[in-house]
């Protein structure tokens, strides 16, 4: 009889101590599931790490027990557990090995849970290891850590693949630290996406076709990206200076005028002509500065020339429909303001002797200041804080010699900058 009493009490303690372990389990779960009721309502932090700490405190036992460390439940509440700890953490060299503990329990638990269990547990955790990661990948970015920053960028996007944030932050860190084909292949992705801000997106991809001197596809991406959409002003200049650098300026500029006879009305169009015809006198100009040859030189001034009065002319156009278009008014008084700069630098390379050329260059140059300055002065009306408004002007009051307006003009320029 004692034997039998022996043996039913040893049963007893058996069947309590596994019991306890469940129970360990059991307290876990309930200390997470509180912790986490206080995190989503914003209740104490105090209350709320005092159940987390409490849920580690089970969890680890049930863990480091026979009877349930190989349950799938407890690599499910572990990896949980874990995860939030990492994120409520702000010390990397504690969260580290917190992240790795979670994310090692959760591929377990994904692996014996093959009844589904505990998908949403396990489910919930990856979104909590993908929001360290992005914390992470934000304050590796800010350090200029990209390559580091990429790494946590992929994660957050492996675990929600679909996140518009997710995708784009990965592409970013990429084309940050030279890895541009990852850099690509997340951009091409969110283009078929919902993200708001595609047109910026076109663009960073034409600059990394172009960084990888891959004229072709940078202009090809950039007409994709002016189809969808034809008023972004970044992708229109984009695509005439690409055209400039492969020798396609003038397909550029019949297909901007062609889009004019289309639509007549657009400002928009006038602009892009002006602004295409004001690169073309740029492109110009570098070539006279390594002409020697005064004949040759001349030939290009006056093709130079030319290119701003067409410029000119089409920026009027945009401004004739709309006066307070900033941009054309901007542009206009530069493309009016060159030929002066030209005009009076001439004039001061003159020898000392030649008094009577120096005074009629010097008067040609300030009748060509006086035309710029009233789309000069309208660009400043129009936006006060732009620099590049204040600098043209300033550059007017130093060719029409008037020092104390050009001062006060720079006042305003070092206040903005």
């Amino acid at each position: 009889m004692r034997i039998k009493f022996l043996i039913a009490g040893l049963l007893g303690l058996v069947t309590a101590t596994a019991f306890a372990q469940k129970g360990e389990l059991k307290d876990a779960k309930e200390s997470y599931d509180k912790y986490s009721t206080l995190s989503r309502s914003g209740a104490g932090a105090m209350l709320a790490n005092a159940s987390l700490a409490s849920a580690k405190k089970s969890i680890d036992n049930a863990a480091g027990n026979a009877k349930t460390s190989g349950l799938p439940e407890t690599y499910a509440l572990k990896g949980a557990i874990y995860a939030s700890l990492a994120l409520a953490d702000t010390s990397v060299s504690r969260t580290a090995p917190l992240f790795a503990t979670a994310d090692e329990a959760l591929k377990k638990a994904k692996e014996l849970d093959t009844k589904v269990e505990y998908k949403k547990i396990i489910d919930d955790a990856h979104v909590t290891l993908a929001q360290y990661q992005l914390n992470k990948g934000v304050k590796e970015f800010k350090q200029k850590k990209y390559d580091l920053a990429y790494s946590s960028f992929d994660y957050y996007r492996q675990t929600l693949p679909e996140d518009t944030n997710a995708i784009y932050y990965t592409g970013l860190s990429a084309a940050s630290s030279g890895k541009y084909p990852e850099a690509v292949s997340n951009y091409t992705k969110l283009l078929t996406t919902k993200f708001s801000q595609k047109p910026a997106i076109y663009f960073e991809l034409s600059s990394i076709y172009l960084t990888q001197k891959d004229t072709s596809a940078a202009l090809k991406i950039t007409g994709e990206g002016i189809q969808k959409y034809p008023t972004n002003a970044d992708l229109r200049k984009r695509e005439i200076e690409i055209s400039l650098q492969t020798g396609k300026q003038q397909e550029v500029l019949s297909k901007i005028q062609s889009a004019i006879v289309n639509d007549p009305k657009n400002k928009m169009l006038y602009y892009y002509a002006g602004l295409t015809n004001g690169l073309f006198a740029e492109g110009v100009a570098k070539e006279i500065a390594k002409t020697k040859d005064a004949a040759t030189k001349a030939t290009l001034q006056a093709k130079r020339a030319d290119y701003f009065g067409k410029a000119a002319d089409f920026y009027k156009k945009a401004i004739e429909i709309d006066p307070g278009y900033f941009e054309a008014n901007l542009n206009l008084g530069y493309v009016m303001l060159s030929p002066a700069i030209d005009q009076y630098n001439a004039a001061n390379q003159l020898p000392v002797n030649k008094q009577k050329e120096y005074d009629a260059a010097i008067i040609k140059a300030t009748a060509q200041f006086e035309l710029a300055k009233p789309y000069l002065l309208k660009a400043v009306e129009l936006n006060p804080t732009s620099v590049d408004a204040l600098a043209n002007l300033k550059t007017y009051y130093l060719g029409t010699k008037n020092p104390a307006q050009a001062t006060e003009t720079q006042k305003k320029i070092d206040a903005i900058k």
